[in-house]
């Protein structure tokens, strides 16, 4: 019989020495939980730094399929590609984009064609070909068409799986693109293919990095990212927008950014994870900006960067993410790796 009434459970012995503390986590990461985003230039051998992404770079062909190689050996399962392309191929209709020898195009095919187990994901979208940097279409009036952009999109997902994506991922926000998609690549005889919908991309202010990875900053006019993107105060939206895209044949859900926004892959994990016959997958992006505020405290030396990107990453995994998009993916897996 116990003595006395003070304490009866320590809890803090499941935490004194590093031994309890790994046999009993509840999360752990592992090279499976990433995935490398390469930004990629019609060149065949490039390689520049993107100014607000200390670490990150521009890639040509030759250098991307490195990255690639590196990848493989380090167990990361997926890269996603995002295409740099020159203002001169830029146009109102993004006519860029549906070209059977696209950049896109031609990346995936180099990739599959060295790493066919490695796979890859692609952007479906139209802001890295439009002239004014909108993920849509742009009607008389200046407003984004949205009608007319997902016919686009559906072509452009069209042109990508034919090239051998995996997985193509609409991250327009378009209404109905997800179904248009899905019964576009069922009629083609691309039932393989998988959907990542980003479901819940939200008007965030840390995508500014990215854009200057991609040249694409939206220009002015009555058009705004905020008319199609999701209200960062916004939380019933997201649920609405992940149910109409599981019914639309989405495979994955996309939440981006994903640091800010754990309560909504927390939110989407647990809320639609027996919606209809099937649990759902949820990733999440952590974008530009996370991973730019990281480096920059890392610099001046305000913080530890590897303890916390890999806190950064448990909360994701922790909040109910299968998988991370990552600029940090291959420190990740390097760093994964030194620990076993």
């Amino acid at each position: 019989m116990i003595q006395g009434s003070y304490p009866h459970s320590r809890l803090r012995r499941l935490r004194d020495q590093s031994f309890i503390r790994n046999l009993v986590a509840e999360h752990q990461l592992t090279h499976n939980d990433f995935i490398l985003p390469l930004f990629v230039m019609d060149k065949p051998q490039h390689k520049q730094e993107i100014p607000s992404m200390p670490e990150v770079y521009r890639l040509g062909f030759k250098e991307v399929l490195q990255y690639c190689h590196r990848a493989s050996q380090m167990a990361i399962p997926a890269v996603v590609v995002f295409p740099v392309i020159s203002d001169e191929r830029r146009s109102l209709d993004a006519r860029e984009a549906l070209r059977e020898d696209a950049l896109v195009c031609r990346m995936v095919k180099a990739i599959k064609k060295d790493f066919p187990h490695l796979g890859v994901i692609t952007d479906v979208a139209l802001d890295p070909y439009t002239s004014h940097g909108h993920d849509g279409l742009l009607s008389e009036d200046g407003t984004i068409s949205n009608d007319a952009t997902v016919r686009v999109l559906k072509e452009q997902a069209l042109c990508h799986a034919a090239s051998g994506a995996d997985i193509v991922a609409p991250s327009d926000m378009m209404d109905g693109r997800i179904g248009s998609i899905r019964c576009a690549l069922e009629s083609r005889g691309f039932v393989h293919t998988k959907i990542l919908a980003y479901s819940a991309k939200y008007a965030s202010s840390l995508y500014s990095p990215f854009r200057d990875g991609l040249g694409s900053h939206p220009k002015k006019g009555p058009s705004h990212k905020h008319t199609y993107q999701l209200s960062v105060a916004s939380k019933e939206q997201a649920m609405r927008e992940a149910l109409q895209d599981i019914d639309e044949g989405a495979d994955i859900l996309m939440v981006k950014p994903a640091g800010y926004y754990t309560d909504i892959i927390h939110m989407l994990k647990h809320s639609c994870l027996g919606h209809g016959s099937l649990p759902i997958p949820i990733f999440g992006y952590h974008v530009s900006g996370e991973y730019s505020m990281i480096k920059a405290a890392a610099k001046n030396g305000w913080i530890d960067e590897k303890q916390a990107v890999l806190e950064c990453m448990l909360s994701l995994k922790r909040s109910g993410c299968s998988a991370i998009v990552t600029y940090y993916a291959l420190h990740l897996a390097a760093w994964i790796g030194d620990n076993t």
